[in-house]
């Protein structure tokens, strides 16, 4: 029996944990949302705008004064209506503001043969997720 389970904990350590691609993308659309979650609660407690950029190019997500999160592998992003689009140069952005409102915005996620979408209301801030068919 010990030898079973060495060989079942040998096979899994040396290729890894299953992954599921429907977990895959809960996860990231999570991440995605939490972030949002997190920056608006930051705006309201701070009394101060707190933006989060959005660099789809880069698979990355940053809200100001903290390190940028990065999709995982496998996982695009894209930036479908904010008040600043994406550019070249600059990343789209959306701003949450002390009183809980935001300039809105929808960022959808697109990996494994499945789309899910993170929107953003302009008038209370608060944030959605939803399945993309």
């Amino acid at each position: 029996m010990l030898v079973i389970l060495r060989l079942v904990a040998g096979l899994v350590l040396a290729r890894g944990a299953p992954r599921s691609a429907a977990l895959e993308m809960r996860a990231a659309t999570a991440a995605v949302a939490q972030t949002m979650r997190i920056a608006r609660s930051r705006a309201i407690a701070s009394n101060r705008p707190v933006v989060v950029a959005l660099d789809p190019g880069a698979a990355t997500l940053q809200v100001s004064g903290l390190a940028p999160r990065r999709m995982p592998a496998g996982i695009a992003m894209a930036v479908i209506a904010t008040a600043v689009i994406a550019t070249a140069d600059a990343p789209a952005v959306i701003a949450f503001l002390p009183d809980g409102s935001s300039t809105g915005g929808r960022v959808e996620l697109a990996g494994n043969g499945r789309r899910s979408a993170v929107g953003v209301d302009w008038l209370t801030g608060r944030v959605s997720v939803a399945d993309v068919p």
